[in-house]
């Protein structure tokens, strides 16, 4: 009877084993076709990508992108200009007696 018992245990267990491979082989193939979506996905993405990248090529810009490319730029050169001024301040208020560089307008 312990044996048979014994058996019993192994054949629930090889069961088992075989129910868990089966179920991660179905996972695996979830997850093979998850990343072939996603693959498609981001093949379009970068197409998207390639395209805009191409149209930029050729001057084939947008208006409305031109005129917000253009406000950020503007933007840009005021944040600069303005840490530069800063930078200034600091380096006045921190030196002793150092005379801090002198900036020109070109600096701006």
């Amino acid at each position: 009877m312990a044996k048979r018992g014994k058996t019993s245990k192994n054949e629930e267990l090889i069961s088992a084993l075989i129910q868990n491979e089966i179920s991660m082989q179905k996972k695996t193939v979830e997850l093979i076709s998850s990343f072939n979506i996603l693959s498609g996905r981001i093949d379009k993405f970068l197409n998207v990508f390639e395209k805009a990248a191409s149209r930029i090529e050729r001057g084939e810009i947008e208006e409305p992108l031109a005129k917000k490319l253009e406000s950020l730029i503007e933007q840009n050169r005021t944040i600069a200009r303005g840490l530069l001024l800063l930078e200034k301040y600091v380096r006045e208020k921190t030196t002793v007696g150092f005379a801090p560089p002198k900036m020109t307008k070109q600096e701006f």
